[in-house]
């Protein structure tokens, strides 16, 4: 069950936005065309990419197997 603050678009932390991308419409570029087609705006991710998706659990994963500690760097 979504907490309170969830219900009002606040999010607990920033991971918990990762995916949550909205998808548009483009009906005007695919103007007749069926099914409808729409867009998943990826760029909206904290991260600013569709890489977020995968990086957050492998991260995670990271964490639990004591590989990334409090103040580690990680490189792309």
């Amino acid at each position: 069950m979504p907490k309170p603050a969830e219900k009002r678009g606040i999010l607990p932390d920033v991971s918990a936005a990762i995916g949550n991308t909205p998808l548009v419409a483009l009906d005007r570029l695919a103007a007749g065309l069926r099914p409808r087609i729409v867009g998943k705006l990826e760029h909206m991710n904290p991260g600013g990419s569709v890489k977020d998706r995968i990086a957050l659990p492998m991260i995670e994963a990271a964490e639990r197997a004591g590989l990334l500690k409090p103040g580690g760097v990680i490189v792309e």
